[in-house]
């Protein structure tokens, strides 16, 4: 092998991460994060096991990636989809059933959270932030909500955005203890409940 070959699959590349964690989401789908393996994903990125470390270093590092990309992709839709409170309800129930979908990515993100609580963790921080810019996000919804006398008269807007937060990981946890369960029929309840004032929301089926 020339040095020039060498170095190629070292090059850390936009592209290149982009790959190795395509090939990460697939393998921890079909595996499941303990069983996967990083020769394996390596392999389904068409790079070395040396070359993948260079990249990330453990398989929690690149978790947090599949993870992070998820939640870019749905930040993307949302924007494109809910342009104020009252398109939040058909977007969230078209969210819970894409995650349906996709069972061991769900899995994987409610293992990672639960782990993630400990500070030492190394997927901490993203936690942290990523909890903090969602309720950052529903706060702001909510409080448009109450400044029009939509929002529950017993609720605050800050208390309703973590209880919506709460319903949602709740559900999909309970959704995989049990995959029979209606958990979008939920959802639309407690969003019904929490805007009485609002004009139903209309949900795709």
């Amino acid at each position: 092998m020339t040095p020039a070959k060498a170095r190629g699959p070292y090059t850390k590349t936009p592209a290149r991460r982009a790959e190795i964690v395509r090939a990460a989401r697939e393998s921890f789908a079909e595996h499941g994060f303990t069983k996967a393996s990083l020769r394996d994903i390596a392999e389904r990125a068409g790079i070395t096991h040396a070359g993948l470390l260079h990249h990330f270093r453990t398989k929690d590092d690149l978790l947090a990636a599949v993870l992070a990309e998820r939640d870019t992709e749905e930040r993307r839709y949302a924007e494109s989809k809910v342009p104020d409170m009252d398109h939040l309800a058909p977007y969230l129930g078209d969210m819970l059933r894409h995650h349906q979908k996709a069972p061991e990515l769900m899995r994987l993100w409610i293992e990672l959270a639960a782990a993630a609580s400990r500070p030492e963790h190394p997927a901490h921080g993203y936690f942290v932030r990523r909890y903090a810019w969602g309720s950052d996000q529903f706060a702001r919804g909510m409080r448009g909500k109450a400044d029009r006398g939509e929002l529950h008269e017993a609720l605050a807007p800050e208390h309703a955005a973590t209880l919506l937060q709460a319903v949602l990981n709740g559900l999909q946890l309970q959704w995989l203890l049990d995959q029979d369960l209606d958990i979008v029929g939920p959802v639309r309840a407690f969003m019904r409940m929490t805007f009485p004032q609002a004009a139903p929301p209309e949900d795709a089926e």
